[in-house]
């Protein structure tokens, strides 16, 4: 059997199938195989039928139609079916071959599993792929990281199926997709994405919210705003789905928006960023609020209880409801800002801990097209990292600066009307509480740090003395004259 074909995937589920296409139309020949191998030749005979796309029906007939380095592609369910295939694969493939594992796999297996790979002489890449089904089909953003030797393999490849953007400044058309660093790099930033998506999608919600309930908007009303905010700095790809699904009536000719459960999932990235905050000390509050509201969504039956309990009072707002509506747009915007500093700051923790040398501007340029959360605002995240590629928070920038300003009387405005009407705005919130805390240089933590040390003897460090010196008080005169250790968790 000759070996002609460029990269092989596994998994034919929908973006399985699309990536293969989306090769397929760039000039590679692609070799698809399945588990259940009847998918194949119901891939071959529908939506491949007239392509230059091959298909397997095992491992060996896979390999054996790949040109060397051979380029194997897993887009399967995360988890055990990765490490399955793995061990599959290393039995059939050869020193210097490439695995590739697509999926939205947590960063820390694909940190084990790059050098587990490593190890048997083979190369392997983990790389995130965003924008749905669609993405995949007609270029996605493509995240990868891993082994380095790997990447010029599989470079042409994924920029030429990766969507593309134009650089404002420089008019140069780029692609989505460039290395991101070695390890579990490429699914760390991915997930980061994701994590961004899930506050993204909430303060969204949030403004929904407050114009359905507050300022009593209909479905059509509301799907106008989106429209006139798509046209400007809030447009995004979730603020175009968003006037769209507003505009979306059900066959009784009534929003079906409104005919939709109000209980929302999750599979578990959101989730994953939140805990990896956690184990480095970094506040993304924005994220994690957004992920608790959707376990407060999942509560239906226990909020329904809980509304005939407590029965709230008049949501609605009063005021000009045009005025309102810009209100909250400052609102959104402000709070976006946030939330993209906070996943900025997560990464660069990470970076740290992890050694990864990674490039902030390329990764806002892989997400300005093609992903999810895509959007025109990510041009000028870019654009502050050109200009100064070490900056160490994004609140610093003088752009965002100024838009901060421009937004905070707004902001404060639409948090405190919300609360007092009884509407809950907990990224809203909390993207203006991690604001006022960033910003105020003598937190309360003082007497905190001296609860702790007279409780626990947790020592505690004085502003007049040089940091690193810790101290411990004899709080109550009967306390002994031995302090606790200083660690941090």
């Amino acid at each position: 059997m000759e070996p002609r074909a460029d990269i092989a995937v596994i998994g034919l589920a929908v973006m399985g199938q699309n990536l293969i296409l989306n090769m397929n139309d760039h000039g590679f020949t692609v070799v698809a195989y399945n588990r259940t191998t009847s998918k194949v030749d119901d891939f071959l005979a529908n939506e491949a039928r007239g392509t230059r796309i091959l298909g397997a029906h095992s491992l060996a007939e896979m390999v054996a139609l790949l040109k060397k380095p051979r380029r194997v592609m897993l887009m399967v369910k995360a988890g055990a079916a990765v490490d399955e295939f793995i061990e599959q694969l290393l039995g059939v493939l050869e020193p210097g071959d490439i695995i590739i594992d697509g999926g939205n796999s947590l960063f820390e297996d694909t940190i084990r599993r790059t050098k587990y790979v490593e190890s048997k002489g083979l190369l392997y890449i983990g790389t995130g792929v965003s924008g749905g089904e669609e993405g995949a089909r007609h270029g996605p953003s493509i995240m990868p990281g891993g082994s380095p030797a790997a990447w010029p393999h599989v470079k042409p490849i994924f920029q030429a199926i990766a969507a593309k953007v134009t650089d404002p400044h420089t008019g140069a058309v780029e692609p989505c997709c460039d290395w991101v660093g070695e390890g579990g790099a490429g699914h760390y930033v991915k997930m980061t994405h994701n994590g961004i998506e899930y506050g993204d999608m909430q303060l969204i919600c949030e403004a929904y919210h407050i114009m359905k309930d507050g300022l009593g908007m209909t479905a059509d009303e509301m799907h106008a705003v989106f429209k006139e905010w798509n046209t400007g700095e809030l447009e995004s790809y979730l603020i175009e789905i968003t006037r769209d699904i507003l505009a979306k009536k059900d066959d009784d000719g009534t929003p079906l928006v409104d005919k939709i459960l109000d209980t929302a999932g999750q599979k578990g990235t959101g989730k994953w960023t939140v805990i990896s905050s956690q184990e480095m000390g970094i506040p993304i509050t924005l994220i994690a609020e957004a992920v608790y509201s959707r376990c407060v969504s999942a509560m239906k039956e226990q909020r329904v209880l809980a509304a005939k309990a407590y029965k709230p009072g008049n949501p609605r707002i009063a005021g000009d409801r045009a005025q309102w509506v810009e209100d909250i747009r400052k609102a959104l915007y402000a709070s976006k800002i946030i939330s993209y500093a906070q996943g900025y700051m997560l990464m660069r923790a990470a970076a740290k801990a992890h050694g990864w040398n990674l490039n902030y501007g390329g990764i806002a340029l892989m997400w300005r097209g093609g992903c999810i959360i895509r959007s025109r605002f990510l041009g000028d995240i870019k654009a502050a990292f050109d200009k100064k590629p070490n900056l160490e928070n994004l609140l610093f920038d003088p752009f965002f600066k100024k838009a901060i300003k421009g937004c905070a009387r707004s902001w404060r405005k639409v948090v405190s009307s919300a609360v007092k009407k009884g509407i809950p705005v907990p990224a809203f919130s909390t993207a203006l509480a991690f604001f006022d805390g960033f910003r105020c240089e003598r937190l309360p933590a003082n007497l905190l740090q001296a609860q702790r040390d007279y409780f626990g003897a947790h020592t505690y460090e004085r502003v007049d003395r040089p940091r690193g010196e810790f101290f411990h008080t004899n709080w109550t005169g009967t306390g002994g004259r031995v302090a606790s250790s200083t660690y941090t968790v």
